[in-house]
């Protein structure tokens, strides 16, 4: 009989003859995404000269948005999982979900309410917010945990704009940037078909 390890060596020696026949393919030129803004490169200067920093798609990269600040607007907290995780247990507050109702649909944070970010300042009642003749009254509104696809996705950013322009206290608002990028990459639970 074979031992496995001289099948598996000779599978190896099989396949590399195979590829080696085969004729060098042209790697495709990379697209280069934005990294902040419109800029899709960023230039360091070092001590041997200029070093020019670009963003590529990757299995990782998942979209062609540009990084977000940590800080979208100025009173908002960054926060990371473990926020995130306490969060889903406090009666106080609400992890919303602000991406497109297909993102949503694709997979998101278990017990998370949706809230797509061209619809939060118009349902900002959901949040604890009460409508009156001069807007919004936000004196009684839960804290927020806004999340969307991750790092380079203005979603959130976007709708916490949009929600403290019109009232919403930027100190109820908690930021999670990594999103359901950094989630599933964690090895968290995601639910999938939840509208």
């Amino acid at each position: 009989m074979t031992s496995p390890a001289r099948l598996l060596l000779a599978l190896c020696a099989t396949l590399g003859a195979s590829f080696a026949t085969l004729a060098p393919v042209q790697a495709a030129e990379p697209e280069l995404l934005r990294i902040i803004g419109e800029d899709k490169k960023f230039i360091v200067q070092t001590a041997k000269g200029p070093l020019e920093i670009t963003r590529t798609m990757t299995p990782c990269a998942k979209n062609k948005g540009w990084l977000q600040p940590l800080v979208p607007v100025a009173g908002v907290h960054p926060v990371g999982e473990i926020e995130i995780l306490h969060a889903l247990n406090d009666r106080d507050a609400m992890l919303v979900d602000m991406r497109e109702s297909q993102d949503r649909v694709n997979g998101t944070i278990p017990n998370s309410y949706h809230i797509p970010y061209t619809e939060v300042a118009g349902r900002m009642d959901e949040l604890g917010c009460k409508k009156t003749g001069k807007g919004w009254d936000c004196s009684s509104a839960k804290k927020v945990y806004a999340f969307c696809n991750g790092p380079v996705c203005p979603q959130s950013p976007t709708a916490i704009l949009a929600m403290t322009r019109d009232g919403f206290p930027a100190d109820k608002i908690y930021y999670y940037r990594g999103g359901m990028l950094d989630w599933e990459a964690l090895g968290f639970p995601v639910i999938k078909g939840d509208f």
